[in-house]
This record gives structure tokens, C-alpha cells and sequence, in this order.
């Protein structure tokens, strides 16, 4: 009988055999399930998941194969994959490369054969827990030694990612962006930002820059923009705060410039503006969660990745609590009552998932063109 050529090992000693795909070798991160049942693809290569091993909690995964306008990223960094079943043949016109390939190419270590199902009750039992997947075509899984580097890991809570993650490179940034002289310019902070948030800017017809996660205030003023984005991203915001937190109380505090925050984005300036993070037990991963507007009492279905939350208590006196998970009750958005600042925790852009919160880059923008057009009149 052939041995398993796959291997989950978790935190608390528990196996799981499995086969493998994919890079052949082992991944170590934080173990997570998603929930979404379209668009693998763009969900692994959203940087948000860097050092995090995926659970598709969904059984259709591979029957679309892979292509290049579906990355969310132009460097895939999640730790790992497991899926319920083989993944499929690609049956979709769009293919380029069997997801299998997609995945060795980049680097990736896929088990399938798993009882996602009861991993998944797992996972929300011991609260994301740190994990490691092997792939060896030998059926050769050296249990020692994978607890041994297990061990070592130090795990997210308590670190900054967004050092793995950069889109920015010289030549995009010396590119002229300018659609016409009087496109209204957004900055937008990288963190680990997923393309479509780029893509979603830039239908409205608004220059957008990329600038790094370690920007000054000086070099966001030098820059004269008429918005701030401020991108989603992996890893613990309270160590990402620790050179954010500066430079976004300048702005809050210095300047009038509007400024929209995802996901990672929303809990750094949660921070910058006197709230507080926490992490949470297994968190929200998926494209089907719902969130309450508190404002209008509209329902809307949202795409979210996220760990960590704002502490709700934790507001300050002149920030509004504007959204709330309907699954836990959790934080899922704020907005300064005196300025025109706003963020959201789950994604808007949606790749995937619902479409029913792209109005607040029509939001976004407004404020932004508001601003622009204010900052004229004074000039004049």
C-alpha cells in the first residue's frame, strides 16, 4: 500500500495524513479556513495571507485552473493549501496553468485527502493554530524534526508582515500615472495591498501612487495628494503600528487630506486615532459575511481575511462605531465624526465575492474630489 505523500501536523501534536500537490517539501503558518466558494486564486494571493495556511472549506477547487489577470499579487506567500479533494482539471476557457503548476511555480505546498469539515471545528476549537504541511513523494515524513521547526516558529501575534510583502518597485513608480492635469491624486500606503484595490481607484478616474508602508509625513506632504489609502496587509497591526501609528496621527491631526482604510488599513488608523486591537480566536475568512451598517440598518454580504479586530470598547469619544459583524458582533468599521476619515474591515474591492460595498470608493472618492477642489478655491 502506497504511503500518504502528504502530512498536516498541528500545534497540539495532532496528524492528519494526507497526499500531496504542488511544491513538494513542507509550509509552516498559522492554520485558517475559508469559506468562500469561488476564487481560490485571488484568496492565495492575497499578501494578506502571508504566513498562513489556507483550509478551503468548499470542494471545488482547481475545476477553473489559473491565470495571470486573476492574482491578487505579483508574488503568491501564503504558507500552504489543504483541500477536501484532489483538485480538479481546469474546464474554464480562462486557463493558463493547472493549479497544481500554479502552485509549484510558486512555491506552495498543497495537501488534499483532509476532513475539511472536521478540521474546520478544529481550527475554531484550538483558535488558529500554528501548523505544517509536508508534501514528499516518498511518503517520507520526518515527525521530529517538523515538530522541532514547528516549535521554533514564532507565530503572527506580535509581528509585522508587511515587510515580505511589496508591489512597489523603481520602474512602476517613476511611470507618469496622470491621466489628465486635473485628476485628484490618491496615495496609496502598501501594506500588502490586493490589485483589485488599484483597479477600483483607478475606474475613477483618479491618479493613484503606491507609496511604501514606511512613508514620512514629509515625503505623503511632498507628494501633494488629495487622498489617503490605506491598504489591507498581513500580520499583528499593533507591530505594524509601531511606525505607522506616528506618521497617521500627523495626518489626522496636521492635515485635512481624506483618508479610507481596509481591512489592515482600518485597524492601524483605529490605532493612530486612540483605539485598540485584538486578536481573535480563528477570525473571518470567507466571502459570504454579513455586516450591519448602523447608520442606515442595510444588510450587505462582504469578502473578509482578517485575524485581528478593533476593540470596540476601546473607541475614542469622537470616532463612530459604523459597522458590526452579524456573525460575532465584532468591529467591522469607523469613521471620524469631525473629518472625513473612514474605515472598513472586511473588503469592498470583493475578489472575491459580493460586489455590495463598492460604493464606498464612490465614497471615497467624493471626498477626495471635495478636498481637491477646496484646496484650488484657497489657492485662487
Amino acid at each position: 500500500m502506497k504511503k500518504p505523500t502528504g502530512l498536516l501536523l498541528l500545534e497540539d501534536g495532532t496528524t492528519w495524513d494526507a497526499n500531496g500537490f504542488g511544491r513538494e517539501g513542507f509550509g509552516i503558518g498559522e492554520l485558517c479556513f475559508n469559506t468562500s466558494m469561488t476564487g481560490y486564486q485571488e484568496i492565495i494571493s492575497d499578501p494578506s495571507y502571508a504566513e498562513q495556511i489556507i483550509t478551503f472549506t468548499f470542494p471545488h477547487i482547481g475545476n477553473v485552473g489559473t491565470n495571470s489577470n486573476d492574482n491578487e499579487s505579483k508574488k503568491p506567500v501564503a504558507a500552504g493549501v489543504i483541500t477536501r479533494a484532489r483538485p480538479t482539471e481546469p474546464s474554464n476557457w480562462r486557463n493558463e496553468l493547472t493549479f497544481d503548476v500554479w502552485l509549484e511555480r510558486n512555491n506552495i505546498t498543497g495537501i488534499y485527502g483532509i476532513d475539511t469539515r472536521a478540521l474546520t471545528k478544529k481550527i475554531r476549537e484550538l483558535g488558529a493554530p500554528k501548523a505544517l504541511v509536508n508534501f514528499n513523494q516518498n511518503g517520507f515524513h520526518d515527525l521530529e524534526y517538523f515538530k522541532k521547526k514547528l516549535n521554533q516558529w514564532p507565530g503572527i501575534k506580535g509581528r509585522d508582515l508587511t515587510a515580505q510583502i511589496n508591489l512597489i518597485n523603481e520602474k512602476d513608480n517613476n511611470k507618469k500615472a496622470y491621466l489628465d492635469k486635473k485628476s485628484a491624486k490618491v496615495l496609496l500606503f502598501d501594506f500588502g495591498t490586493k490589485l483589485n484595490i488599484v483597479k477600483c481607484l483607478s475606474h475613477h478616474k483618479v491618479e493613484v501612487k503606491l507609496v511604501p508602508a514606511h512613508a514620512t509625513f514629509d515625503e505623503i506632504l511632498a507628494a501633494e495628494p488629495h487622498g489617503i489609502l490605506l491598504s489591507n496587509g498581513p500580520g499583528d497591526p499593533a507591530a505594524t503600528n509601531r511606525f505607522t501609528n506616528e506618521v497617521l496621527k500627523k495626518l489626522v491631526d496636521h492635515t485635512t487630506i481624506p483618508i479610507f482604510g481596509i481591512c489592515l488599513g482600518h485597524q492601524l488608523l483605529g490605532l493612530a486615532l486612540g483605539a485598540e486591537t485584538e486578536k481573535m480566536n480563528h477570525g473571518h475568512h470567507g466571502a459570504n459575511h454579513p455586516i450591519l451598517d448602523l447608520r442606515t440598518g442595510k444588510v450587505e454580504i462582504t469578502s473578509m481575511n482578517h485575524g485581528f479586530a478593533i476593540n470596540t470598547k476601546s473607541l475614542p469619544q469622537n470616532i463612530l462605531e459604523s459597522h458590526i459583524s452579524l456573525f460575532d458582533g465584532s468591529n467591522c468599521g469607523i469613521e471620524h465624526k469631525d473629518r472625513d476619515i473612514f474605515s472598513v474591515q472586511y473588503h469592498p474591492e470583493a475578489s472575491p465575492g459580493p460586489h455590495d460595498s463598492l460604493h464606498l470608493f464612490n465614497k471615497f472618492v467624493r471626498m477626495v474630489n471635495k478636498y481637491k477642489n477646496n484646496e484650488q478655491e484657497a489657492i485662487q
